[in-house]
């Protein structure tokens, strides 16, 4: 288990989860444990700062004021890697419980997994996914390892984050926080073929099957409503969504 390319348990893809509607989600230390469909599919999903080094007009060739302040203000922005995107990490040793995000991920080429223990056997897993774009992790104290292969660094997400929301998103993005990456609305996506847009809306990032809110696989043009309370929209292979309402 954790190699590149694994197919991902859980979530099937191919089947629409009806039932729980409330919009309310739980905050990103909820923990759950994840569903576990044995060979089922689950959706795959599809920065740095630059500093500037402009010279003021001195003989010296030092930076002017403003200069170092930006220097400054961009060293601050910068955002420490919790773990590499490669490895076995046990709970509690080599990684601290809380949330977690790794971005940048092309072509489902990374893979993670929540473990309950060291086996490797399939029945250890609790949830874990492969992933284009962009993924929160929710590691909750009661997990024994985190494995990730083939992913960017992880960096720990803040609880109390804030963003600038977007109106536009990314159709193999992967996960958006809600209220941070994407604002609350109805979205709309146009040309998707052939079933293979997946969205899906969560009230954490646990990856459990109890954590999915909404979740449908498109042909053709999709429209869903992102709730305010939800915690995270997740979206792969689907053409861009735009904010509608």
């Amino acid at each position: 288990m954790g190699a590149k390319g694994k197919i991902a348990l859980g979530v099937v893809v191919s089947v629409v989860v009806i039932g729980a509607v409330s919009a309310n989600a739980g905050d990103d230390g909820d923990s759950g444990s994840g569903g576990k469909g044995k060979d089922s599919a689950a959706s795959a999903e599809r920065g740095s700062g630059t500093k500037s080094d402009t010279k003021s007009g001195t003989k010296s060739g030092t930076k002017s004021g403003a200069d170092t302040k930006k220097d400054a203000k961009a060293g601050k922005a910068e955002k420490k890697a919790a773990f590499q995107g490669d490895g076995d990490f046990e709970v509690g040793t080599d990684v601290k419980p809380g949330t977690y995000r790794t971005t940048g991920n092309t072509d489902s080429l990374c893979y993670w997994e929540r473990a309950k223990d060291a086996s490797g056997e399939m029945d250890s897993i609790l949830a874990n996914d492969n992933v284009s774009g962009t993924s929160y992790v929710t590691i909750p104290a009661g997990d024994k390892l985190f494995k990730s292969s083939g992913c960017k660094d992880w960096e720990a997400v803040d609880a109390k984050a804030t963003g600038t929301p977007a109106a536009l998103v990314k159709g193999d993005g992967g996960m958006h926080r809600v209220g941070v990456d994407i604002a609350p609305g109805t979205y709309r996506s146009t040309g998707n073929t052939d079933d293979l847009c997946y969205w899906e809306r969560t009230k954490d990032a646990s990856h459990s099957l109890e954590s999915i809110l909404a979740n449908n696989n498109v042909s053709g043009t999709a429209v869903v409503t992102v709730a305010a309370g939800d915690a995270y929209f997740k979206t792969t292979g689907c053409k861009d969504w735009k904010k509608t309402g």
